[in-house]
């Protein structure tokens, strides 16, 4: 066994200096992006905000004489929040970047060494786009499975017709957690259908959470409606989340113009907490690689909370162009 995995590690290596001498070209794509918004409402008229895109991806990839394809992903955004340990600054501009090394009948294995979602953590964003991230703090913020850096992620390969199977580990951290585990199933066989499930573990250190989501989306002719749900039960109530929310979306004849509605209810695992509500409109114009959108959100209860400052309105109108 010793000397099988020896050869294994070997051809590996060998295959992965071969993507770096021959295919070591990387793109570059982003977009820019023009940006103004406005939050009315509690304590939060702090006047019009405005800002830009500032997110560059590079990615490449490459086909061994093996029959594998490499490929690197690596993220700059200087609106990330890790710390450059070189300098102490903070706002590092190195983001999320990933390694993936698949084959045709044996999946795709892929290696996060920051931003990595767990499987299940992967499909459990909002049908109506994550409002709540608008107005919410971090700590009331929807839950779900394991996310880490240094994570490992399988694509199983295709097993039944349009059935995608994913599964992913995180290794236990420092402080004594223990590893965790989830994985996620998706079905397309049904003409304008998707139906999504997944399921995962949270451990931490002394305590353990488990996360459930689900999604269902249809599409017939320019509409599009979709419901997901995301249950997060942690050991610690008042860290256990719950999250629906639904979305409808029509695209107007020419293919340029499209009008969405979509609504967010988060609650979490205390029992004398408010719900959270969000709802929000939005319409956008796309003409070649520009697109104009404008959207109007508002939300109550945003910390589980009635007081007064919880309740508040965002408007924004932004300007993106593809290159």
């Amino acid at each position: 066994m010793n000397n099988f995995k020896k050869v294994g590690l070997t051809a590996l290596a060998g295959s992965l200096m071969a993507v770096t001498a021959n295919a070591g070209e990387m793109s570059v794509a982003g977009t820019a992006k023009i940006a103004v918004e406005h939050i009315n409402g509690g304590a939060a008229n702090a006047g019009k905000s405005w800002s830009m895109g500032n997110q560059l991806t590079f990615s490449g990839s490459g086909d061994l004489d093996n029959g594998m394809n490499v490929s690197l992903s690596f993220i700059i955004d200087q609106g990330d929040d890790e710390t450059d340990t070189t300098t102490g600054a903070a706002n590092s501009p190195f983001d999320s970047h990933s390694v993936s090394v698949g084959m045709d009948g044996l999946g795709t294995l892929t290696f996060s060494g920051e931003g990595g979602d767990s499987a299940v953590a992967a499909m459990d964003g909002s049908a109506a786009g994550g409002m709540w991230d608008n107005f919410q703090a971090s700590a009331d913020e929807p839950k779900s499975g394991k996310s880490s850096n240094d994570m490992l992620s399988y694509a199983l390969p295709t097993l039944l017709d349009d059935l995608a199977l994913v599964a992913s580990y995180t290794p236990a951290g420092d402080g004594g957690a223990d590893s965790s585990t989830s994985f996620s199933a998706t079905y397309t066989g049904v003409e304008g259908l998707t139906l999504a499930y997944g399921q995962g573990e949270d451990n931490e250190a002394t305590l353990t959470a488990d996360a459930t989501a689900w999604k269902v989306s249809y599409t017939y002719g320019p509409i599009t409606a979709t419901a997901t749900d995301l249950e997060y039960d942690h050991e610690t109530a008042t860290s256990s989340r719950d999250m629906s929310s639904m979305a409808v979306s029509y695209l107007l004849p020419g293919e340029a113009i499209s009008i969405g509605y979509g609504e967010e209810e988060i609650k979490d695992g205390s029992a004398s907490s408010e719900k959270a509500e969000f709802s929000g409109f939005d319409v956008s114009y796309t003409a070649g690689g520009m697109t104009l959108k404008a959207y109007t959100q508002e939300a109550e209860n945003i910390s589980y909370s009635t007081t007064a400052t919880e309740d508040q309105e965002i408007w924004a109108v932004n300007a993106t162009f593809a290159f």
